[in-house]
C-alpha cells in the first residue's frame, strides 16, 4: 500500500481531515500516542463509533472480547478466501492467511506494538488482494475515497500504521490503553466490512 501523503493534489473532505490530523498529526509530529478522545472522534467519522466505544469498554479478558475477536478473525479469513484473485496471486493470499496468527498472538499477549505492525503487514496484503496493483500507487488514498469517504478514510488509517513499524521507541508501553484503541479502529471496521 502506498505509504506517502497521497497524490500532491488530494484533499481529504473536512469532517475526515479533521478526525484523521488529530489520530496522525499532519505536521509528521513523531509522538504515537494521540489521546482516546480522538480515536473515539476517528470511530465516529469511520462510522464505527458505537461498536468501538462498546468493545473498547470491555476488559481485555472478557468471553465478549474473545468472541468479537473470533468474528474478526472469521470475517478476515472469508474476506481473503472469498477475493478473487490471478493463479499467479495466489501465493499473496496464502502469505496473508500465514500472517493471521501470528497477529492474532500479538494481540492476546496485549502486544499492542507488535499487534500493530503485523496489522500494517495484513492490511497491505488485503489492499493489494481487493484494489491490486492500484493498492501501489501514489493516488490509492484518493482512488479509495472516490469509491466511499469512510472507506478511504479506513485505508488511510491503514496507510498510517507503518509509523509503528518506523518506530524503535522502546518508552512506549506496548500494552498502553491507546495502542489497543487505535488497533481496534481497524478491527472494528474490518469486522463489520
Amino acid at each position: 500500500m502506498y505509504r506517502g501523503s497521497s497524490a500532491t493534489n488530494f484533499t481529504m473532505p473536512g469532517d475526515y481531515r479533521k478526525a484523521a490530523e488529530r489520530l496522525f498529526p499532519k505536521d509528521g509530529s513523531k509522538s504515537l500516542k494521540p489521546d482516546l478522545k480522538a480515536v473515539g472522534e476517528f470511530a465516529k467519522v469511520l462510522g464505527i463509533g458505537v461498536e468501538y466505544q462498546r468493545l473498547l469498554a470491555l476488559d481485555k479478558n472478557s468471553g465478549e472480547l474473545r468472541t468479537f475477536l473470533d468474528h474478526f478473525q472469521n470475517n478476515l479469513d472469508l474476506l481473503i478466501k472469498k477475493t478473487w484473485v490471478e493463479k499467479s496471486e495466489e501465493t499473496c493470499k496464502s502469505k496473508l492467511h500465514d500472517d493471521i496468527p501470528l497477529f492474532m498472538t500479538a494481540i492476546d499477549q496485549m502486544d499492542y506494538i507488535k499487534s500493530l505492525k503485523e496489522f500494517s503487514v495484513i492490511l497491505d496484503g488485503l489492499a493489494y488482494l481487493f484494489f491490486g496493483s492500484q493498492s501501489e500507487k501514489e493516488d490509492f488514498t484518493e482512488y479509495t475515497f472516490r469509491i466511499d469517504a469512510q472507506m478511504g478514510l479506513f485505508w488511510w488509517y491503514g496507510g498510517r500504521l507503518i509509523s509503528f513499524n518506523e518506530s524503535n521507541d522502546s518508552n512506549i508501553d506496548r500494552g498502553d490503553k491507546v495502542l489497543w484503541a487505535i488497533l481496534l479502529l481497524g478491527l472494528c471496521y474490518l469486522t463489520n466490512f
